[in-house]
C-alpha cells in the first residue's frame, strides 16, 4: 500500500465535469487526485498555412500551468517573454497524441485548438491534459456535426495518458508529486484504444532500468490506460457512438 493508501496498480480517484466553461465547444475538468486541469476545444474554420488547399484539418495544443498551481507561485511564461521548454514539450506531446486517433482529411480544413491549463498540480499534469482533452475534442466535434454534419466522424480511436515509476517498493501506476519526485525511473505513458503505444516518455532519475523493470512499467501502463478509457467510455455515454473504433 503506498501512503496514499493505494495498491502498486491503482489510479487515483478519477473525476470530469463536462461543459465546464459557457464559450468553448468542448470544455473538461478532469481531477486526478489532488491534480486539476482544465481541458478546452475550440474549432476555427481555417489551417495553417502550410494546409491551406489541402482538404485536411489539424489539431494542435496549448499547455499552461496557473501561477497558482504550486506550492510556490510560478511565473507566468509571458513575464519572461517566451514559452519554456517544458510546457512547449507537453503542448507538443499533446498534439500529437490526438492526432494519431484523428483523421484530418474528415476533419476538412478546420483546426481543433486545444487548451490545456493546470489548475492545481499533484504530478501527471501532462497525462491527465490528454486525457482529459480527447473528451473535451469529441464534444467540440459533436458541436460542429451538429450544425455541419461530417460525412465521416473525424475521430479513428480513444487515446489517454498514465504515468508509472520504479519507487522503492517496486514499479507503481499513476504517481502524484511525492512520488515522481523520488521515484528512480519514471515514465509517461500514451496509448490508444487497441492498447497500442503512441509515446513513451521514460527515464532512469536516480538509476538505470533493466528490460525486465521495462516490461514491468509497460504491463502497468497498459492497465491504467485501459482503466482510464474505460472510464471514458462511460462519461461520454451515448456520445461514443459515432467514434470508428
Amino acid at each position: 500500500m503506498r501512503f496514499d493508501g493505494r495498491k502498486s496498480d491503482e489510479t487515483r480517484q478519477i473525476k470530469m465535469t463536462r461543459g465546464f466553461t459557457k464559450h468553448a465547444q468542448g470544455s473538461v475538468l478532469i481531477e486526478m487526485g489532488d491534480t486539476k486541469v482544465l481541458c478546452t476545444a475550440m474549432v476555427e474554420e481555417k489551417v495553417p498555412m502550410f494546409l491551406k488547399g489541402s482538404g485536411k484539418g489539424w489539431v494542435t495544443a496549448e499547455y499552461a500551468m496557473l501561477p497558482s498551481s504550486t506550492q510556490t507561485r510560478k511565473n507566468r511564461d509571458i513575464a519572461k517573454l517566451r514559452l519554456d521548454g517544458r510546457s512547449t514539450e507537453i503542448q507538443r506531446l499533446i498534439g500529437r497524441s490526438l492526432r494519431s486517433v484523428m483523421n484530418l482529411e474528415a476533419l476538412g480544413e478546420r483546426t481543433v485548438w486545444i487548451d490545456c491549463d493546470v489548475i492545481q498540480a499533484d504530478g501527471g499534469t501532462r497525462c491527465a491534459s490528454i486525457t482529459g482533452a480527447f473528451v473535451a475534442l469529441v464534444d467540440a466535434l459533436n458541436a460542429v456535426d451538429k450544425l455541419t454534419p461530417f460525412e465521416t466522424y473525424p475521430l479513428q480511436g480513444m487515446v489517454s495518458a498514465v504515468s508509472v515509476g520504479i519507487h522503492e517498493e517496486g514499479a507503481i501506476l499513476d504517481l502524484n508529486y511525492v512520488e515522481d519526485s523520488s521515484c528512480m525511473v519514471d515514465m509517461n505513458v500514451i496509448m490508444n484504444h487497441k492498447g497500442e503505444y503512441i509515446e513513451l516518455q521514460g527515464t532512469g532519475e536516480e538509476r538505470p532500468f533493466t528490460a525486465k523493470e521495462l516490461t514491468a512499467l509497460l504491463a502497468l501502463g497498459e492497465k491504467g490506460n485501459m482503466d482510464l478509457q474505460n472510464f471514458v467510455k462511460e462519461t461520454l455515454g451515448s456520445d461514443l457512438g459515432r467514434i470508428e473504433f
